[in-house]
């Protein structure tokens, strides 16, 4: 049971950074595009949908994909990174309990 808790540890902490790296990837590349079309938005804007659709959206019709996918991005690495953190967490406390 404690090889398994280990390897299971070391599995997600893997998938955790192959993610990263996919993730930051796309995300650059997208942002490049959108630094290219001087579209400027804040921090604020990836998790409010209604704030971005006023306020940005309309601003870079243009750019309307790349904003998008930029938070669509941004959010969905956030997710993962919080679900393998808690997965995480979780097996290493499951590991200390039964070591």
């Amino acid at each position: 049971m404690q090889i398994a808790l280990i390897f299971s540890l070391m599995a997600l902490f893997a998938a955790m950074v192959v993610l990263n790296f996919y993730f930051r990837i796309r995300v650059l590349r997208t942002y490049q595009r959108l630094a290219r079309q001087n579209v400027r938005f804040g921090a604020a804007h990836f998790f409010n949908a209604r704030r971005l659709e006023e306020e940005i959206l309309p601003l870079y019709p243009e750019a309307k994909t790349d904003i998008l996918n930029f938070v669509k991005y941004i959010r969905f690495s956030v997710r993962m990174a919080s679900v393998l953190i808690a997965l995480i967490t979780l097996l290493g406390g499951v590991l200390m309990y039964y070591r």
